[in-house]
């Protein structure tokens, strides 16, 4: 039974093989399985717990991401630790190689954003808004600007340092900052990336801001989607 199960998975893995020599290829071995790229996506800004990445994963199973984790350690991209008492818990973090593979994420999002179809009022994580920022800002408009941004979602916060023509972000608490934005992640995206007044999402309990007057309407200026390619031809 142990070698027909062995037999089973060798067979299993070579059927997601592409048999090509481009690091493309390779490439989409090791992550073009289906929600492989999001997991990592969502570990970018730090480890996570598997409950985590469920709640910001909702289209996934627990079987599924149980899976893609047990892979993408296997691969070398994931690893796993345990947090020490009174935690007690086992966090999924990214390898130094797997950190590396945030230009592919960065690119794609770039790349899809030219699309007329792409469609932004869908669910998204508070990790891939803050990878969106890092992505979509405009070191131009930057110039000499420095200054400290908060954002807060629910218990999760994170600290943006605008400066140098670009935004650092990490996980950590967001206090003692210049602006902070607290709120929803589609909230945050719909103001920064669809330009949605302050006080329209405000109203509505999507998203709240506060400090700096001039550095609150300023951020979003900062930055900017790519233009959209022309639209595919109709029917004739």
């Amino acid at each position: 039974m142990s070698l027909e199960k062995i037999t089973k998975e060798s067979k299993a893995t070579d059927k997601r093989r592409f048999m090509d020599a481009c690091g493309m290829a390779f490439g989409l071995e090791m992550l073009g399985e289906r929600w492989a790229l999001f997991v990592v996506r969502e570990l970018m800004l730090g480890p996570r717990r598997f409950s985590d990445l469920r709640a910001d994963l909702p289209g996934i199973s627990a079987n599924v991401l149980t899976q893609r984790l047990a892979e993408l350690e296997a691969r070398g991209i994931v690893t796993r630790t345990a947090l020490p008492p009174p935690a007690n818990v086992q966090v999924y973090g990214l390898t130094e190689w797997g950190y590396l593979a945030e230009p592919i994420v960065q690119e794609i999002g770039r790349w899809a954003a030219r699309s007329p179809s792409r469609d932004p009022t869908l669910p998204i994580s508070p990790v891939s808004v803050m990878l969106s920022l890092r992505t979509m800002i405009v070191p131009e408009r930057v110039g000499a600007q420095d200054f400290t941004v908060g954002f807060r979602f629910g218990l999760l916060d994170f600290r943006g340092h605008v400066a140098r023509g670009g935004i650092a972000i990490v996980r950590e608490p967001a206090e003692a900052t210049d602006i902070l934005y607290s709120g929803t992640a589609p909230g945050l995206a719909a103001h920064v990336h669809g330009k949605a007044p302050l006080d329209t999402l405000h109203a509505t309990g999507q998203l709240h801001g506060e400090g700096d007057a001039a550095l609150l309407v300023l951020f979003p200026t900062l930055f900017s989607l790519p233009p959209k390619v022309a639209p595919p031809p109709g029917p004739r």
